[in-house]
């Protein structure tokens, strides 16, 4: 049973940084491309940014400059470095595993989700 379990949401005045952390079990972790996706109020979820198997990253135009995604296959862990927040990234953001190793944005397992929140 493939399980995502986000941590390191919170609360962040604009211009201040959060790092995301996702850790996964039940997979081959290394071999799949891995994702964060967010949604906020009354929108729609939206990709955020996309590693593959091979640590290539991937970035909304949104969020490029800004954050960072990387992955630790030895912790089996995948990371959102968040900096230079904004209140538009307020939203619940999502872990999620995609089903093969490229970053496609179609995710076949997803976790709970972490609160962002940023004040201006």
């Amino acid at each position: 049973q493939v399980q995502l379990v986000e941590s390191g949401g919170g609360l962040v005045q604009a211009g201040g940084s959060l790092r995301l952390s996702c850790a996964a079990s039940g997979r081959t972790f290394s071999i799949y491309a891995m994702d964060w996706f967010r949604q906020a109020p009354g929108k729609e979820r939206e990709p955020v940014a996309g590693i593959n198997s091979r640590g290539t990253a991937y970035y909304a135009d949104s969020v490029k400059g800004r954050f960072t995604i990387s992955r630790d296959n030895a912790k089996n862990t995948v990371y959102l470095q968040m900096n230079s927040l904004k209140p538009e990234d307020t939203a619940l953001y999502y872990c999620a595993t995609e089903k093969t190793g490229w970053v496609r944005y179609e995710a076949d397992y997803w976790g709970q989700g972490t609160q962002v929140t940023v004040s201006s």
